[in-house]
C-alpha cells in the first residue's frame, strides 16, 4: 500500500484546488504509474506519447497544457527537452510539503 501514498497525497492536495480537472488527474496518475514502472526514480524521463497512451489522451495540445499547468501549480516540475530523441524530465514534488 506504500505505493499509493504519492497518489493519496496528490488527492489530498487537490481537494480544494478548483483548477485541477479530471484530465490533470489522469495525467498525474499516468506519470506516477510510469514512475513506478521505472523503479520510483525521480526525475523520470518521458516522451509525451508514453503518458498520453497511459492517460487515454489523444490530443498532444491537451497533454502539454495539463503538464505545464501541473508544473505551474507546483505538483510536478516539468523540463521539456525540445529534442525528438530525448524525453522531457518530470520531477515529482511532494504535495504535502
Amino acid at each position: 500500500m506504500e505505493s499509493l501514498t504519492p497518489l493519496s497525497n496528490f488527492f489530498s492536495a487537490i481537494e480544494k484546488d478548483y483548477r485541477i480537472s479530471i484530465t490533470h488527474i489522469g495525467i498525474y496518475a499516468a506519470l506516477l504509474q510510469f514512475r513506478m514502472d521505472k523503479g520510483l526514480i525521480n526525475p523520470i524521463q518521458v516522451f509525451s506519447f508514453e503518458i498520453m497512451y497511459l492517460a487515454k489522451i489523444s490530443a498532444p495540445t491537451t497533454y502539454l497544457k495539463c503538464v505545464k499547468e501541473l508544473s505551474e501549480y507546483g505538483y510536478i516540475k516539468y523540463e521539456p527537452s525540445f529534442k525528438r530523441n530525448k524525453g522531457s524530465k518530470v520531477y515529482f514534488i511532494d504535495p504535502e510539503n
